[in-house]
C-alpha cells in the first residue's frame, strides 16, 4: 500500500495557518477540525513548518498564557519530515516510529497534497491485515469443502 491510497480515502484537504497567526488562531483551528496538527504555510502549498498539539503544551508550560498571542511561527517545528504519495506505507510507519512524530506533510511537485497522522497509518495496517484474513478464509473455504 502506497501513501497515494490513503490520501484517495481521505482526501488531499489539510488545514493550514500562516506563520504570522497567533497560538490562540491556531488552537481554534486544531478544535475547529477536530486534529492534533496544523501545517504552516504562508500560501497553503509551501511549508513553513508544522504545529502540534504537543508544540503548543511544551511551550505553554514554558511561557505561560502569553503564548496565545505570539505567532504560531514562535513555536512551530521548522524541521518536518514530508513523504511523497509513492511511499510505502510502511516505510512511512517506520519512520514515524524512529522520529517519534505522528504528522508527516505529503508532497507532490514541491506543493502541499495531504497529510498523514499516525491513525491513518494503523488503519491503513488494519485494513490490510483484515484483507489478508479475508483471502485466507475465502481460500480455505475453497479448498477444504
Amino acid at each position: 500500500m502506497r501513501i497515494r491510497d490513503i490520501l484517495r480515502r481521505k482526501g488531499g484537504t489539510v488545514a493550514t495557518v500562516r506563520p504570522d497567526a497567533t497560538v490562540r488562531e491556531l488552537l481554534a483551528v486544531l478544535a475547529e477540525h477536530n486534529i492534533g496538527a496544523v501545517v504552516v504555510s504562508p500560501d497553503g502549498a509551501a511549508i513553513a513548518g508544522i504545529a502540534s498539539e504537543r508544540d503548543i503544551v511544551r511551550r505553554l508550560h514554558e511561557h505561560g498564557a502569553d503564548l496565545l498571542d505570539r505567532p504560531v511561527s514562535a513555536i512551530m517545528t521548522e524541521r518536518v519530515r514530508t513523504v511523497a504519495p509513492d511511499t510505502a506505507v510502511e516505510d512511512l510507519r517506520q519512520t514515524m516510529t524512529e522520529h517519534r512524530i505522528r504528522h508527516v506533510p505529503v508532497l507532490e511537485d514541491d506543493r502541499l497534497a495531504g497529510i498523514v497522522s499516525i491513525g491513518d497509518v494503523v488503519k491503513s495496517a488494519i485494513d490490510e491485515l483484515e484483507s489478508e484474513r479475508e483471502h485466507l478464509v475465502g481460500y480455505i473455504r475453497r479448498t477444504g469443502s
